[in-house]
């Protein structure tokens, strides 16, 4: 399989709902990509849609997880990887991955100290 070049692929984890993960895991259906943290940081923000604003303001419910596991479990992320920062897509129940364009990224705020 060739590897293709895709600008979310330089890293391969991505911040995942603690609710997406595990035995009991939910089905994603909310992702947008944000600008990657660091080398292995895709950008890709993946949630359930279950999540409470009171257990997304815990930083630790959000896992680093790699991208591979997920798109083995349900190849139609895949298809979506390719898309830039600042990219939306959810997916009602039933439905197809339909792209938003009316949601705020939160913007995560990192301490910089200057020498």
């Amino acid at each position: 399989m060739k590897q293709k070049k895709r600008q979310t692929r330089h890293g391969f984890m991505a911040r995942v709902s603690k609710l997406a993960l595990g035995d009991s895991a939910l089905p994603i259906r909310f992702m947008y990509k944000t600008i990657p943290e660091h080398s292995n940081d895709t950008g890709w923000r993946l949630f359930t849609g279950y999540e409470s604003a009171e257990f997304l303001a815990e930083f630790s419910n959000l896992e680093p997880f790699p991208l591979e596991p997920m798109c083995e479990a349900d190849p139609t992320l895949d298809e979506l990887l390719d898309s830039n920062a600042g990219t939306v897509w959810e997916r009602p129940p039933e439905q197809s991955w339909q792209q938003v364009h009316d949601f705020e990224i939160p913007v995560e705020e990192v301490p910089v100290e200057v020498s």
